[in-house]
């Protein structure tokens, strides 16, 4: 090889390396959204309906048995109590409905997050938000908000023959495998509210945690083995 066609390979490279836009990712719950917005939707379902109610209570003994032994498990008996009977065009709707709803609702957001999540967009960098959340509803919550051109990878339902059931939780560990599989291999910065988050955390070049204790601080750097940045975000 020359050296000219070396100095325009290595060109080249460095060309791309400085077009290739940073990527940040963001949690949804309690970085974007005070409280968690698939539990507020589950709990709106319980209240407008005795019969789902009837439902949970019928699956208590199920409930106190598997807690113990799998806390993630009881809540998705929850979840699919609440979804009895839905298929994906009633739970597409009534997850349309209750964004709509929830935008409507004061100070339920974070404006600090929101807002620096647009100054990201705006400097150029490539937005993910990861969530634990389930896909249509936060994929609805974005767009009622005016987010757009933002990247979702959630959690997701399927439909049974019951109704919707869980297909994938979005959440700790599984969070780096699906950014892998959308071909995502390093990030720059990475929200988070909880040390939960701590393998999304760990790859990025700056942690940063939002609204965290003390306690939950330590937590979390005894996790990354290292310091993060604290940002309280109202």
């Amino acid at each position: 090889m020359s050296p000219g066609e070396t100095d325009s390979m290595l060109s080249t490279a460095a060309d791309a390396a400085v077009a290739a836009p940073r990527v940040v990712l963001f949690d949804f719950d309690g970085v974007l959204i005070h409280g968690d917005a698939f539990s507020l939707f589950m709990r709106e379902r319980y209240q407008r309906s005795s019969l789902r109610k009837a439902g949970a209570l019928l699956a208590l003994p199920w409930l106190l048995m598997v807690v113990p032994f799998s806390r993630r498990r009881a809540m998705h008996t929850l979840v699919h109590v609440a979804l009895l009977g839905m298929g994906e065009q009633a739970y597409r709707a009534a997850a349309e409905a209750f964004a709509a709803s929830l935008v409507r609702r004061p100070r339920q957001f974070c404006r600090d997050g929101l807002n620096a999540l647009r100054r990201h967009q705006a400097a150029g960098d490539r937005v993910i938000v990861v969530t634990g959340c389930e896909h249509v509803l936060v994929s609805h919550i974005l767009a009622q908000l005016g987010i757009q051109d933002v990247e979702v990878l959630a959690s997701r339902l399927r439909p049974g023959l019951l109704g919707m059931r869980v297909k994938l939780h979005n959440v700790g560990r599984r969070k780096p495998l699906e950014l892998a599989a959308l071909g995502v291999g390093e990030w720059h910065v990475a929200y988070s509210d909880s040390p939960v988050d701590a393998p999304m955390l760990k790859p990025a070049a700056e942690a940063v945690l939002v609204n965290g204790t003390p306690k939950r601080c330590k937590k979390l750097e005894r996790a990354l083995g290292r310091t993060v940045t604290r940002v309280d975000w109202f």
